[in-house]
């Protein structure tokens, strides 16, 4: 008998997207001081779940998930898996929504506050709506290392703007285009709301990107990843 949603967010949780491992305060700072601000992750992002979830990719998600789970759980496990990060609340919405656990829960993993697609360019952060007109662009700098909740730590930036409001800070999770096709960030205008997991504004929220310069191959490793890393229990259960 499969997991349900609820059960599957023990092992989503977002977290097991991200395969590379956490680095100490002074690595982190280090590479920071040696490649630059977001060098590692130069780009312009669209939002990952939509692209990884348009129907044209469900054979490949039914493909990975019956590799782990068998034929007949395939189609179910897929479903959950991909509801899992697929929430549209976050912060005290979510938390009300949630906190009996009579509803499961879900991550909202899509981009807030009228940003529908994300630049990385040397030490600047530009975010643009759905029509394309710019909604906020900064100057950002390395301030420390920061972890959501469990979560592996991340690098915590921030820009001396005034005007900044909730683009104040960015906190970029170890995730890259070289390392697991995909990125992972939050971004706010409180550092101890950004460390909370599933408490405070941010609640059930983490922005997760995909290159707006993806081929198919991108396309096919990132589903195949999030598919294979949170399956992993059940396989070696098998």
């Amino acid at each position: 008998m499969r997991k349900t949603l609820a059960l599957l967010l023990a092992l989503v949780m977002v977290v097991a997207l991200c395969a590379c491992g956490a680095e100490t305060a002074e690595e982190s700072a280090a590479a920071a001081e040696e490649t630059g601000v977001f060098a590692d992750v130069a780009g312009t992002y669209d939002e990952l779940f939509p692209v990884m979830c348009d129907a044209q990719y469900d054979q490949l998600w039914l493909d990975n998930c019956a590799a782990v789970v068998g034929e007949e759980a395939a189609a179910e496990t897929a479903e959950a898996l991909k509801s899992a990060c697929m929430g549209t609340i976050y912060g005290q919405e979510a938390i009300d929504a949630y906190s009996d656990g009579s509803n499961g829960a879900q991550f909202d993993c899509y981009f807030i506050n009228g940003v529908k697609q994300f630049t990385f360019d040397g030490n600047t952060v530009t975010g643009t709506d759905e029509a394309g007109n710019e909604v906020f662009s900064h100057e950002y700098a390395f301030v420390q290392d920061l972890a959501i909740g469990p979560m592996p730590a991340g690098r915590l930036y921030k820009t001396e703007d005034a005007d900044a409001g909730e683009f104040t800070y960015f906190l970029m999770l170890p995730d890259t285009p070289d390392s697991t096709y995909h990125i992972e960030f939050r971004y706010g205008s409180d550092i101890g709301a950004l460390s909370q997991y599933n408490e405070g504004p941010y609640a059930y929220w983490l922005a997760a990107g995909i290159s707006a310069d993806r081929d198919e191959a991108l396309i096919r490793n990132v589903i195949e990843l999030f598919c294979t890393e949170n399956l992993a229990e059940e396989e070696e259960a098998a």
